[in-house]
């Protein structure tokens, strides 16, 4: 009688611990960020100065802005804003039509990635964020080399982003995506 008391404790309790187990695990399990210039890993850590939308992403990796900018085309010119404020438009265009650097419209131009992403991953808003945020460099695909710009990360441009300045910036482009295929980005 005791023998099956303590193998039921033994049981519960080693439950409980596979239980805690995979929720440290699934707490632990937040948006893990990579650079698109060489794979490393990119620490970039909530601020207390983070809106709650960067937040999220960060713990997600969702854009929240994303959904919001394309139902609301007005919500959208705080994405344009940050783009031409920092010299974004300087190399991918005012129209984001491609100039010395790719187009984001992706809706066709002079260039062999302007109707196609120069990296797959940009089909997530994750993606393009590890792009814009560490910095990105694709020999044989692309000759450009984009800065590093969020603000936690070393040898950023000028002063940084912040993790929600990036976010608006990717919601921006979305709207502007006149590409063909799945628009990822909205699932």
């Amino acid at each position: 009688m005791l023998g099956n008391k303590v193998l039921r404790s033994t049981l519960f309790v080693g439950m409980l611990a596979l239980a805690g187990l995979t929720l440290s695990f699934e707490a632990s399990a937040a948006c893990q960020l990579v650079s698109s210039n060489g794979g490393k890993p990119l620490n970039i850590k909530p601020v207390d100065s983070d809106t709650p939308q960067a937040k999220e992403f960060l713990e997600t990796c969702n854009n929240p802005y994303t959904k919001i900018y394309v139902k609301d085309p007005e919500a959208a010119k705080a994405g344009r804003k940050v783009m031409t404020l920092n010299g974004c438009t300087g190399c991918h265009g005012g129209k984001l039509e491609g100039v010395m650097a790719p187009s984001l419209r992706k809706d066709g131009g002079q260039g062999a990635f302007d109707t196609k992403w120069a990296y797959e991953k940009h089909n997530t808003d994750k993606g393009l964020f590890e792009t814009i945020a560490g910095g990105g460099a694709n020999p044989g695909v692309s000759s450009a080399v984009m800065p590093t710009w969020h603000n936690q990360v070393e040898g950023h441009a000028g002063d940084g982003l912040t993790t929600d300045e990036i976010l608006k910036a990717i919601a921006y482009i979305r709207t502007q995506y006149h590409g063909d295929g799945e628009k990822v980005w909205l699932k």
